[in-house]
């Protein structure tokens, strides 16, 4: 048994069963229509995402049961195996149940010079959850370490769900985690009111549009 099968097999709370819902099959017309014929594998990620996300409607939780991966399998026309080495090489995938809130922190050099370490440090203290992969005893939050998140000039990075919540510290990660309690989670961006990705106080250059001369 491979590694991956027994990671897998080491998950609980296994449905009873899986298929794709109404929602998740008018998106699959469409991402099967991308492939020729006898290419559908090249859709493996995105219906695992779909199956993840369908999860995440059903459940509460954004994960893929054994079921669902088995279920991709099927209508890619693919060994189970191979769906399962893909779901558990990427970060993207949940293979066992996480939180309402997904708290996906980088620790990687630019978020860690930036200060990373307070941000898991204060994560930890407010949700009670000691190490990486865990989950709050109310359920609400998982966290976990990331890689690299590709937004290293704004780090460090908390990605919570989908959203990217950038510029983090000790203050706006208490604030941030207060307001996911209470279903409120703040717009993503810079929680230091950065625009986009310029330097901190605004930008430096082409701050004013230069006028024309005479005759152009």
């Amino acid at each position: 048994m491979s590694g991956n099968q027994r990671e897998i097999q080491a998950v609980h709370g296994e449905p009873a069963s899986f298929a794709f819902d109404a929602e998740s099959e008018a998106a699959i017309a469409i991402i099967l229509k991308k492939y020729p014929t006898g290419r559908q594998a090249s859709a493996v990620l995105a219906l695992l995402d779909l199956a993840q996300r369908q999860m995440k409607r059903a459940t509460g939780s954004a994960w893929l049961p054994r079921l669902a991966m088995d279920t991709v399998a099927a209508r890619l026309g693919m060994p189970p195996i191979r769906v399962y080495e893909v779901a558990t090489f990427y970060f993207m995938f949940n293979t066992k149940p996480v939180g309402k809130w997904h708290l996906q922190v980088c620790t990687t050099t630019p978020c860690w010079l930036r200060g990373s370490d307070e941000v898991v440090a204060t994560c930890k203290r407010a949700t009670g959850i000691e190490h990486f992969g865990e989950t709050s005893a109310d359920g609400l939050f998982t966290m976990t370490e990331v890689e690299c998140l590709g937004a290293c000039v704004n780090a460090p990075i908390l990605q919570v769900n989908d959203d990217f919540y950038e510029d983090m510290d000790v203050a706006s990660t208490e604030r941030l985690l207060a307001a996911l309690r209470h279903d409120t989670p703040p717009p993503p961006g810079s929680m230091t009111g950065r625009q986009a990705s310029a330097p901190e106080g605004g930008p430096t250059t082409l701050t004013t549009l230069a006028q024309p001369s005479a005759g152009e």
